[in-house]
């Protein structure tokens, strides 16, 4: 038998040649994505292109790329994709005045005047859209995936191709949003719908180096990080550079793969509506003695709702209040469409933080052990059922459950993260805070909804100033309780859809 023998290498072991080539840090120095300003980052930047521009309100907002578009009049036309367009004279909004951005694809307008007049006089075209498939929109393409199908919007204008995406000077509709395909999977619908694959990303993040390593801060997330996954050309916009090796690997949440190039940004963050901790009897207050009093009715008797351990979810409004009337030892977790399980309360002055706002964008803190995240793994969390319990305000509500929350004839506020909030009923409970009827004294609760819909058939419980209704699809509606004070009686004159009457019918 031939045995061979091992020859043990000396000192001079001879190192393997990628290691001699790849692993030192001379030769990651001739990687360097930093450029000297916004202006430089975007001078190969072209019109009539799809951008993606991160950000929540003003959280995570590119507002040094955006300023340097605006500051360039002649690049126009453009398709833009956010969650909204800022404000009038601030963020996207300036885009908007200037008449560089010919579509807006958004799931929320909300208080921006010229950003909804502009649509309704036909001056823009606005393609409304899910918040959350947004998000899987843009998530979905950075992964090469070409389409999905999601619960969210089966059953409501946006499903069935009847929103209006442009209007003539006269008010009439001159382009509608197209049908979308639906198919069943285990006995639930869904629709199909088209990913992003975009052009240009713009985002915000709290540090990056010159590899194009990236760390947000706080809620800064939101859409910004798979917007920039998403893009085939990706300018980011820090807080503060850093050297290589500064962000330890498991700190980064963007990896420099899917950046082009960054900028130190020159813009001072912002902070859309600065909101302080306060008395809880203080949050209810809402015009005149009466509203006050059907405020303090509803969110006190919402409050009810919450049982220990549950994850929740709330909208704007009402539902943001009713956590200040949490039932003695109840503990639940909110968390916040824009990326934040365990949401706290408002700050005390001093502590208010641009990266922290909830839903309505309003600054708050952050719980003991909260995380935070993208906005697209929020939706994860809200379309799979991770979410125990929703609440929302409503328009109006059938009798059936059928809900109508974001569009009145003339008036658009937009769809928001409702439409994924009421997608999964079955195992997400949703209940309804809202007056019983409408400034004209209108009754809300309907045998059938006259507004377009949010979510079909996707209401649990409806709670107002005089009743608590349980809410069955097939069934229908179960007066439980009515307010002190109130009558059967009365609950049916303001109420436009038959009912049930609770045996054990109770007051609250």
């Amino acid at each position: 038998m031939l045995v061979m023998k091992a020859r043990i290498a000396g000192p001079s072991i001879v190192r393997p040649l990628w290691r001699r080539e790849f692993s030192s840090s001379s030769s990651r120095r001739a990687i360097n994505k930093i450029v000297p300003s916004a202006q430089e980052a975007i001078k190969d930047l072209k019109s009539s292109t799809m951008i993606l521009v991160g950000g929540f309100g003003f959280s995570g907002v590119p507002s040094s790329l955006i300023n340097a578009v605006r500051d360039r009049p002649e690049l126009k036309d453009f398709t833009i994709v956010s969650n909204n367009a800022g404000m009038p004279g601030v963020g996207l909004g300036q885009l908007l005045e200037t008449r560089q951005i010919s579509k807006m694809i958004a799931s929320f307008i909300g208080e921006n005047k010229v950003f909804e007049k502009m649509y309704l006089e036909g001056d823009l075209a606005l393609e409304l859209t899910p918040q959350g498939t947004i998000a899987e929109k843009c998530a979905a393409g950075a992964a090469g995936v070409p389409a999905f199908y999601t619960p969210a919007a089966y059953g409501t204008i946006v499903q069935s191709g009847e929103l209006p995406v442009r209007y003539n000077k006269d008010g009439t509709v001159t382009e509608k949003s197209k049908p979308k395909e639906t198919r069943e999977f285990n006995g639930k619908q869904y629709i199909l719908e088209e990913s992003y694959f975009a052009d240009y990303a713009f985002v915000r993040v709290a540090k990056a180096d010159k590899l194009g390593n990236c760390q947000f801060r706080k809620a800064q997330n939101n859409f910004n990080e798979a917007m920039a996954k998403n893009a085939k050309v990706t300018i980011v916009e820090a807080d503060e550079i850093v050297e290589v090796g500064q962000l330890a690997p498991e700190e980064i949440h963007l990896q420099g793969i899917y950046v082009s190039k960054v900028i130190k940004s020159t813009e001072e963050k912002k902070i859309e509506k600065l909101t302080f901790a306060k008395d809880p009897n203080d949050l209810l207050q809402a015009g005149n003695g009466d509203a006050t009093a059907r405020r303090e009715r509803i969110v006190k008797r919402a409050a009810k709702e919450f049982e220990d351990g549950m994850y929740v979810n709330l909208g704007i409004g009402m539902p943001l209040v009713a956590p200040a009337f949490l039932p003695e030892g109840i503990e639940v977790v909110l968390q916040s469409e824009n990326g934040i399980l365990g949401l706290g309360g408002y700050p005390r002055p001093g502590e208010e933080d641009p990266d922290l706002i909830n839903p309505g964008k309003e600054t708050v803190t952050l719980a003991s052990g909260a995380s935070v995240f993208g906005s697209h793994e929020s939706f994860g969390m809200i379309r799979s059922g991770r979410i125990d319990l929703t609440m929302l305000g409503a328009l109006q509500v059938s009798q059936y459950g059928d809900l109508a929350n974001f569009m009145l004839p003339g008036k658009v506020k937009g769809i928001g993260g409702a439409m994924d909030l009421v997608a999964n009923p079955s195992q997400t409970k949703v209940v309804v805070t809202m007056e019983h009827v409408d400034k004209k004294g209108n009754p809300k609760i309907l045998e059938e909804c006259s507004f377009p819909l949010t979510g079909p058939r996707c209401v649990w419980k409806i709670i107002t100033d005089l009743a608590v209704f349980d809410v069955h699809p097939t069934e229908g509606l179960t007066l439980k309780e009515v307010a002190e004070g109130a009558t059967v009686d009365e609950v049916k004159s303001k109420t436009a859809a038959p009912f049930k009457v609770a045996e054990n019918l109770k007051t609250f």
